[in-house]
């Protein structure tokens, strides 16, 4: 096991390597890029305004959604979870067609489970296409998300989705022309983040409510970063499939050797939950579930 773990570390440097010269940061303020929800005393920065955070209380919540739509590339950002007892608190990094929960809505989720003080965070990733979800995965995580800034970043083009935390890839989700069609590809998408209360179901299915004498809850935010495709109507040139830029070449098409091995290992040590493996819900497996997220 040790010999494993230190050979994922070698690779997650590697990949942090390889990638870096292809991140390009958003400039601008946070005003020139997002809208935010929430009451003015919900939403802070530091001094420099490089950091956001977010609280949630008994009162309200928090959110912040780009003003950009965008179709296919690279999206990555910085997150510090709640520390502490955050049973029943969720953070949410996604993407998603609309502003709200409509019944049409394409979404991609990264959604960051509180849990009782000294129990692991899960992160819960979800797949939405035309407003039907019904594809979680459950991860604990290799490391303490509350002690520090760690990146979640999503990959997304016409073949492929991949959900990255700290470069490592968590979740693959391959485009193979489904006769379900459950490959989210056709609609441009915001980018959102917020903090919310969902102590009905985020901890222990509902059983661990949310601790109010902890309130706030504070998650914070920064290095906003994207390298993808603007949406521009009626329709913008830099989703056509003229592969002009890395997010939508041939490497970007599949895992390359390196990851595969780093989600060889996450598949072994740190998956908890995977739809396609719930034969309760699912006795007959979705579509997608044959195909093998490696080739």
């Amino acid at each position: 096991m040790a010999s494993s773990i230190a050979h994922f570390l070698v690779l997650s440097a590697i990949i942090v390597v390889l990638f870096s010269s292809t991140q390009a940061e958003v400039q601008g303020s946070f005003d020139d890029n997002f809208s935010k929800s929430c009451p003015e005393t919900h939403f802070k920065t530091s001094e420099d305004g490089q950091i956001w955070y977010l609280s949630l209380d008994k009162k309200a919540g928090c959110g912040f959604m780009t003003k950009q739509k965008y179709r296919f590339g690279w999206f990555s950002m910085k997150l510090k979870l709640v520390g502490g007892d955050s049973a029943g608190v969720v953070t949410a990094y996604y993407m998603c067609t609309e502003d709200g929960a409509g019944p049409t809505r394409d979404e991609l989720d990264f959604e960051f489970l509180g849990n009782r003080t000294g129990e692991p965070y899960l992160i819960q990733t979800n797949v939405y296409k035309n407003g039907t979800g019904n594809r979680e995965m459950r991860h604990v995580l290799w490391f303490d998300p509350t002690e520090d800034f760690h990146t979640y970043s999503i990959l997304w083009n016409t073949h492929q989705i991949v959900f990255f935390v700290d470069r490592v890839p968590i979740r693959v989700y391959k485009n193979a022309n489904y006769t379900n069609n459950f490959f989210p590809n056709e609609k441009p998408m915001y980018l959102f983040s917020s903090i919310w209360n969902a102590d009905d179901w985020a901890t222990r299915g509902g059983l661990e409510k949310t601790n109010w004498k902890s309130q706030p809850f504070v998650s914070s935010y920064k290095d906003f970063n994207v390298d993808g495709c603007q949406w521009k109507d009626p329709y913008p040139s830099c989703v056509s499939t003229t592969t002009q830029n890395w997010w939508d070449q041939y490497d970007s098409w599949h895992l390359s050797s390196d990851q595969k091995l780093d989600y060889a290992w996450v598949q072994r040590n740190l998956v908890i939950y995977d739809y396609c493996q719930d034969t309760e819900r699912f006795p007959k497996k979705p579509e997608e579930c044959w195909l093998n997220p490696w080739e």
